[in-house]
């Protein structure tokens, strides 16, 4: 008989606590495929469904085109924190755990965790703004500063709906994706290193850049994230980094377009290597969460 942990998840319980966070499931090999798909699918279902409500409000031409009004800003992030929500809802379904082990596990959810990793987020990403508007100013597209009740709109959007689509991200691909695509593995490592780059894939590629520079640096944002989860034992410091990180950015882009509503390019030729910059926060914030949780768990 095979010795595969696939072909003997029914014997086993679904959830492993000796195996670190994102690593920690075990259920038959067609299962963490339908969690793969299905939510990031049902995002852009959703997605065109909102714009078109939201072309009727607006009474746009185009409602599908690039540049975001607050009410489009608002549709997308609400289509991605409830894709997020139904990625944990169809993995707890489907592999029969609960929802609080896809969390954190195998600790307790932790706000303290959240809100200290999110002062640190706020201060990196601030920092590689800094830099990025001081080597390479050209390169986000800013048109210049400009305050007008579209950039006040935007900006409460921004406050407000953005948390819900950053965290709706990390519930989807690091709560759901990786340890279902980390499943596929009996060995921790080995699965670790599956669950890390399906997940960080994934999450590139429902970004829909074409562009090698932005693909390359979606893919290091999700595979920093899912080291955070992984070396926190839990998502609240991928969650912090995420808000503090597209908070930040989109609120910069708001006030620097120059009064108007901006529009997300990302097609062939719109990165450049200022996203290095970028990608060298992403590392310093891992090295952070590694630091904290080593002195923490020393302590305990």
């Amino acid at each position: 008989m095979s010795t595969t942990p696939l072909l003997q998840a029914h014997s086993r319980p679904a959830v492993d606590s000796s195996r670190p966070f994102g690593a920690h499931l075990r259920m038959s090999w067609w299962k963490p495929l339908v969690v793969i798909v299905v939510p990031p699918l049902a995002m852009l279902i959703l997605q065109v469904l909102f714009f078109l409500v939201v072309g009727v409000i607006e009474g746009s031409d185009d409602p599908m085109s690039a540049t975001f009004t607050p009410l489009k800003f608002l549709a997308v992030n609400v289509s991605v924190g409830l894709a997020g929500v139904l990625a944990i809802v169809l993995l707890c379904w489907i592999a029969k755990v609960p929802w609080r082990s896809l969390i954190s596990s195998p600790r307790a959810f932790d706000v303290r965790r959240l809100a200290w990793y999110l002062v640190g987020a706020v201060l990196l990403v601030g920092a590689g703004i800094g830099v990025v508007a001081l080597v390479a100013p050209d390169a986000p597209g800013w048109t210049g500063f400009g305050i007008t009740g579209t950039t006040i709109a935007m900006l409460v959007i921004i406050v407000l709906s953005t948390p819900i689509q950053a965290t709706g991200e990390e519930l989807m691909f690091r709560s759901a994706v990786l340890p279902a695509a980390a499943s596929w593995v009996r060995a921790v490592k080995p699965a670790l290193v599956v669950g890390l780059v399906i997940s960080s894939l994934g999450f590139a590629v429902v970004h829909g850049s074409t562009d090698p520079w932005l693909f390359g640096y979606y893919t290091v944002f999700g595979i920093a994230t899912g080291l955070m989860a992984v070396i926190s034992r839990g998502i609240e410091a991928p969650v912090a980094f995420h808000i503090g990180n597209n908070v930040l950015f989109t609120a910069v882009n708001t006030v620097m377009a120059g009064g108007e509503a901006f529009a997300i390019d990302r097609s062939t030729d719109t990165g450049d290597a200022s996203l290095l910059i970028l990608a060298v926060v992403n590392v310093g914030m891992v090295v952070l969460v590694w630091l904290r949780e080593r002195r923490t768990r020393a302590r305990s």
